[in-house]
Order: structure tokens, then C-alpha cells, then sequence
């Protein structure tokens, strides 16, 4: 197994780094790569950390799947990019000195359905193409771990999976969407492009169970069209599981800026959960199983991401509840208080559901004040319009 220069042979951890660009001061812009080989074959499990630069558990948790070498009884491969952005880690920022905008909204790079060669991607569209080829090449499965707000619960996130509503089922479309093997992409088939309903209700049901074999509380994509509006397609999972069609999942694992240790413990026990659920390994090593926290969701109905409520006014924001508190359609969630501490406006909620995360407490007119899991009544599936 060759990830750019990592070669693992059976039984072998390997390091070595994917080129992502050439730099203007030489040299070029490289990621590092963690390959763990088993002595048996079995599936290619890709694990992804630092696509935003600032967020820091997501990398530790990434570096740490494979600090003790080849998991005892693995079967297959198990690829680790730990620093998927090593411009936005330099400064603990989340964006690249690139462009400044977004780094996982780049995936999967050009479009070439759409005709582009690529001749006019940008620096950090380019780095996202080479590496979801590299991943799409072998992955039958993706995490990207990643942090939320500051004190953020952890969770992880489904995605939406499209479909074209054109593309009949009786079109005998093969797609990507049923055993991926050796995570080769077809042209067009099995991607949303070409996905039928029934390839992509195939695909939620194994990206569901992907899911709630992490451990952690599951929390849906926003609805399908706010969905795309926010380009999450073109996230690292949104585009290995919407273009590639291989189970792709994004992990939330508590505050950016620092490493929080019980969230990074979390985060490694969720990939080796997922692990045992891929067929990779008979079951989670205890001393990794016994280091995380037990998580659960404080809700016993299906969630779906939602920010806001938004800030009628600028104001100072006094929060009423702490990540993983619940709360009831109707309930205020926020006080918007003056400079001088006076009370200005009082912010409800419109839905059943608990915080995620909360925003920054200085906002200005319109701004969502919190992330929140909000009950979710939409399908899993849902035509790309």
C-alpha cells in the first residue's frame, strides 16, 4: 500500500507525505500520511484531521489512531492524514493563507462533468483535488475529524445523500454506491449526478449504520437544499460520500484552539469502532475503549443540525444554557443584554432539540447565536435539485 511517499508492506506502519503544492520560497507544501497495513487484507479505512487548521483535537485524535503501530489483528489498511491544512495550522486559524475563505468547500476540486479542466482552480481547490483522488483511489470508508464551537459537546455528522431525480432506476445505472471494493470511481454513475433513489437509499442505510457505530450522538445535515446552499457537498465527507460514493462521516470533537484530552480520546475510540463495524478488527482494544468518555445523546428523537436562532440586534449575549442542555420549542435560550448590562431583547427558539455549541457572546444583527441539534423530520434522502 502507496500513499505518496508512505509504503506499508503487510504487518507495517509507515509515514511519509502527500504533495499538495509547490511553495513560491521552495519546496512544496506537503501532508503528512500515517499507513498501517494488517497482515490480512480487508477494507481501506481513511482517516482525515486539520482540514481547518485551528482545530486541534481533531488532529491529535488523527495522530493517535495509529501511535502504537499496526492495530493487533487488523485486517486491511488504516490511512491517517493528520494536518489536512498545514497553511491554517501555522497561524491556529481556520482557514489557509491562500484565499482566506473556507478550505471544506473545496471538495471534490474542478467539476469535470461540467466541462473544467481545472486550468483556472485555485491553490487550495487544487490541494483539495489531489487529495480526494487519493482518498476515493482505496477508501471503502472516510472520517474527518474535526471541533466545533468552544465547549462544544462531540458528535457526529450524517449527511444528506442526493440523488438525480432524472436518472430512473430502470436506467441500470451500477453506480459506486453498492460494494465499493477497490474505491474506484465511475464516471458519472453512482454519483448524485447519476445516483438513483434506491443507489442512494442504499447508501444512507450503510452511512447510517457507519454512523451509529461511532458511539457518539448522531446529528443530521441540515435540510437537503440549505444543505447544498451551504456547499457541505463539497465538505471532504460531503464530497467522498455524495461524488464518491463511499460512506463518509465528519466527527465533532469538542472546542477548537486547544486539545481537549477526553474529546481526542473520544474521537480515536469512535474510529476504532468503526473499525470493528468495517470487519478491520474483532473489537475496540480496551486500554482505548476505557480512556473515552461515554457519550450519548440527552434526546431520544432523530436531530438535524440548525444555526441560530439569529440576534434581532447587536448586543452582548448572555446564554441561558450550556452545550448539552435541552430545551423545548417556545423556551428563551438567550438574553441580549446592553453595554451597559441592561436587558434588550430575550431569544426563544422555534424547535425541540439541545445546544450544541454555543456562538461568540459579542453579535451583531442577524448573527446565529448557537448551533443546535433540532428535531428532524426529513428524509436521510433527498433529490439534488
Amino acid at each position: 500500500m502507496d500513499i505518496g511517499t508512505a509504503s506499508a508492506e503487510p504487518g507495517e506502519r509507515a509515514t511519509g507525505h502527500l504533495e499538495a503544492t509547490a511553495l513560491p520560497t521552495g519546496g512544496d507544501e506537503r501532508l503528512p500520511v500515517i499507513v498501517a497495513r494488517g497482515e490480512e487484507d480487508g477494507p481501506t479505512l481513511w482517516v482525515t484531521g486539520g482540514v481547518h487548521g485551528n482545530e486541534l483535537t481533531g488532529v491529535a485524535a488523527t495522530q493517535d489512531v495509529l501511535a502504537d503501530g499496526v492495530p493487533e489483528g487488523l485486517r486491511g489498511t488504516v490511512v491517517c492524514v493528520p494536518i489536512c491544512n498545514p497553511a491554517g495550522l501555522r497561524r491556529v486559524e481556520r482557514t489557509s493563507y491562500y484565499h482566506g475563505d473556507d478550505p471544506n468547500r473545496y471538495f471534490p476540486g474542478s467539476d469535470a462533468e461540467d466541462g473544467d479542466d481545472g486550468a483556472d482552480d485555485r491553490v487550495q481547490e487544487l490541494i483539495a483535488e489531489r487529495l480526494y483522488d487519493a482518498i476515493v483511489e482505496s477508501a471503502d470508508a472516510h472520517l474527518d475529524l474535526h471541533t466545533a464551537q468552544v465547549r462544544s459537546v462531540p458528535f457526529v455528522i450524517r449527511d444528506r445523500v442526493l440523488y438525480d431525480p432524472e436518472t430512473a432506476d430502470e436506467n441500470g445505472a451500477d453506480g459506486t454506491d453498492g460494494d465499493h471494493g477497490d474505491g474506484e470511481e465511475t464516471d458519472g454513475e453512482g454519483t448524485d449526478g447519476g445516483r438513483t433513489e434506491e443507489e442512494a437509499r442504499d447508501l444512507a442505510d450503510r452511512l447510517d449504520a457507519l454512523a451509529a457505530a461511532t458511539d457518539l450522538p448522531v446529528v443530521t445535515e441540515y435540510p437537503a437544499e440549505e444543505y447544498t446552499d451551504r456547499n457541505l457537498d463539497r465538505s471532504a465527507a460531503g464530497a467522498v460520500c455524495n461524488k464518491a460514493g463511499i460512506p463518509a462521516l465528519t466527527l465533532e470533537l469538542g472546542s477548537y484552539g486547544v486539545v481537549e484530552e477526553d474529546h481526542r480520546a473520544a474521537g480515536v475510540a469512535a474510529v476504532y469502532r468503526a473499525m470493528v463495524h468495517l470487519g478491520m478488527l474483532d473489537e475496540v482494544p480496551a486500554d482505548v475503549a476505557t480512556e473515552a468518555p461515554p457519550l450519548e445523546s440527552p434526546v431520544d428523537f432523530p436531530v438535524r443540525r440548525f444555526r441560530g436562532p439569529n440576534a434581532p440586534r447587536a448586543a452582548i449575549c448572555r446564554h441561558r444554557l450550556e452545550a448539552g442542555e435541552t430545551f423545548e420549542a417556545g423556551e428563551t435560550i438567550a438574553d441580549l443584554v446592553s453595554p451597559h448590562g441592561d436587558v434588550l431583547e430575550t431569544v426563544a427558539v422555534d424547535h425541540d432539540g439541545y445546544v450544541l455549541g454555543r456562538a461568540n457572546a459579542v453579535c451583531y444583527e442577524n448573527d446565529p447565536i448557537t448551533s443546535l441539534a433540532v428535531r428532524d423530520e426529513d428524509d436521510l434522502v433527498a433529490p439534488r435539485e
